[in-house]
């Protein structure tokens, strides 16, 4: 589900005026479990996408591969990489590998963040101080 632009929402998907940032990751992931919690505590008006629940569009991801560098966004260390054969792992080196993420998302670092256009990976102080910065807090 996109959010249409100039609309923003809040943890309980209530619309509010401006934009959101949407933050794309998976419920029961822990860091998206304490980026949500710590958006909700900063005040950062926010809409979770579950990617394994909600799925992702071909044009989404097509965007995040155009503006994440592709070793950022692909998750090399988890049980979902290590779980791949030789020929899967190949594709996602290969020119595109939109078909395998779409096929596996969890296959993406997580949490993404995305704000008018703006992407952010994962979640610690860095991302959090750019995070403020985004909203303005």
């Amino acid at each position: 589900m996109s959010l249409p632009t100039g609309t923003r929402y809040n943890e309980r998907n209530e619309r509010r005026e401006g934009n959101a940032v949407i933050v794309y990751g998976i419920r029961n992931c822990d860091t998206c479990r304490k980026a949500l919690k710590w958006l909700n505590a900063a005040g950062i008006d926010h809409h979770f996408h579950d990617v394994r629940k909600d799925g992702l569009t071909e044009e989404e991801l097509a965007r995040w591969l155009a503006a994440i560098d592709r070793q950022l966004l692909i998750n090399r260390r988890g049980t979902t990489y290590r779980q791949l054969d030789a020929a899967d792992k190949a594709a996602l080196d290969g020119a595109d590998p939109s078909a395998i993420l779409l096929a596996q998302p969890t296959l993406m670092k997580r949490p993404i963040f995305v704000s008018d256009g703006k992407y952010l990976v994962g979640f610690g102080d860095k991302e959090k101080a750019v995070l403020k910065d985004w909203a303005g807090v």
